[in-house]
């Protein structure tokens, strides 16, 4: 339990520093809903929803009432929706659109796992799903998409790479009224994790329990406000402050994770902690790094920063639960978080920064918006770029990018609450064709070869 000092500094990052648990998040396994046609499949996944969420919203409301600790997102996750259509190919967006009525009824922001898990193979049941993607996300409101290309065990499937450089194409226009919004729902992942309760990339694992409640806090702004009281310490002196504050958020995420899993009758799972940003002054992941000394974000010295945040963050969390999971580091979304938008207007992020970023943080290329013209295989390259960085670092990695239709750089795009907004940034002008259009499966690294 938090002790009363606890209870102290939690109110105090809760009044003045923006902390808050960013996301409860229910998994739920549909796999006892799968029928042989779209209409049953559609209408079972509906009721279990309805059913095991039914209640979620609820003690959201009474914990931050109880705790003072604000809860801005509820969420739900399924089993990965291509596994519950595979004897209807065809019919997909049948079960797409009941599960967005399930989201809109027990009233959850997001509900995630519309997914596909390809990172060996294609069946072609699942390249059928993979193919409804775009209208599935035209036509509901609240899902989300994920598909999975890579592992560090199975190599990346560049088939289902040129794949989904084409269906975020699709997204975009399909969704095009919308500044291709569709896209902002759909990431692309190598080593996908079954315990993520952050959108768009979470969905339920085959491993999980029946029912499972995932806990995800943030507090950008706990931390920058932390390294105020350590100008001009020593490198390691900061990463102790960082670690300290960690351990501090994971504590009080923990508690409102345990006491929401007994109240819905669910699994307690994890605890995410990662520093997820949003637009507001004040819950940045850029402005701690210029904290810690940089002038600004992008500039030499901003890799090895955010290598000594993203460490930092995960130690201070393993100390504070045995339960720590998801993705736990550090987000780096550009649209998401306004010190990653003034830096990107000012041309000191790009996306080759952001790829190196990536190396030593959570998730990758985020909510990115590039010129609605940047092709397809230009799109995939990215997608193989990222995922080799999670193939070789055995670590997750992702794209979230919104080919922007109409629009190019110098421009920019509006999306709303936390997905903010972001400028257009340019891509390279020399493409990628031959090589996406190889296809095949890029091996695994010979550190996979472990049994």
């Amino acid at each position: 339990m938090l002790n009363r000092k606890e209870i102290i500094e939690t109110i105090d990052m809760v009044e003045k520093e923006h902390f808050d648990v960013r996301t409860i998040t229910m998994g739920i396994s549909l796999i006892p809903c799968i029928r042989d046609t779209a209409e049953e499949t559609a209408k079972l996944c509906y009721d279990r929803i309805c059913k095991k969420a039914e209640k979620i919203v609820k003690v959201a409301s009474e914990l931050e009432n109880e705790y003072g600790i604000p809860i801005i997102n509820k969420r739900v996750s399924i089993t990965p929706a291509s596994l519950l259509t595979s004897s209807f190919c065809g019919k997909e967006v049948v079960l797409a659109k009941a599960l967005d009525r399930a989201a809109k009824t027990v009233g959850v922001d997001f509900l995630g796992g519309y997914s596909a898990l390809v990172q060996k193979g294609m069946t072609s049941y699942e390249k059928s799903f993979i193919e409804s993607i775009p209208e599935a996300l035209a036509v509901t409101d609240r899902m989300c998409s994920s598909v999975n290309v890579g592992s560090s065990k199975a190599g990346i499937n560049m088939d289902a790479v040129r794949l989904m450089g084409e269906i975020i194409k699709q997204t975009a226009e399909r969704t095009k009224d919308r500044d291709g919004f569709g896209c902002a729902k759909l990431v692309v992942f190598c080593n996908a994790v079954e315990d993520n309760p952050f959108m768009a990339g979470a969905f339920h694992g085959l491993s999980e329990g029946e029912t499972v409640i995932n806990v995800g806090v943030s507090g950008p702004g706990v931390v920058h406000h932390a390294l105020k009281s350590v100008k001009g310490a020593s490198v390691d002196e900061v990463a102790e402050v960082i670690k300290k504050t960690a351990f501090k958020i994971t504590r009080a995420g923990q508690l409102i994770a345990k006491e929401a899993s007994k109240r819905l009758n669910a699994e307690f799972g994890i605890v995410d902690l990662s520093l997820a940003p949003t637009p507001v002054m004040g819950d940045s992941v850029a402005h701690i790094l210029e904290e810690i000394g940089l002038d600004c974000v992008g500039g030499h010295g901003t890799t090895a920063a955010l290598a000594m945040l993203n460490d930092a963050v995960k130690k201070g969390g393993v100390m504070a639960s045995g339960s720590v999971g998801g993705l736990s580091g550090a987000f780096i979304p550009v649209s998401e978080d306004i010190g990653m938008i003034r830096a990107a207007e000012k041309g000191a992020i790009t996306l080759s920064k952001l790829e190196a970023m990536t190396c030593v943080c959570s998730v990758g290329i985020d909510m990115v918006a590039v010129p609605g013209d940047t092709s397809a295989s230009t799109i995939s390259g990215m997608i193989a770029d990222e995922s080799a960085i999670g193939m070789i670092n055995n670590k997750t990695t992702a794209v979230r990018v919104i080919p922007v239709p109409g629009k190019g750089v110098g421009e920019s795009v509006e999306f709303g609450g936390l997905l903010g907004s972001a400028p257009i940034m340019a891509v390279s002008p020399y493409g990628c064709s031959e090589f996406i259009a190889r296809g095949g499966r890029m091996p695994a690294p010979i550190h996979s070869n472990k049994n």
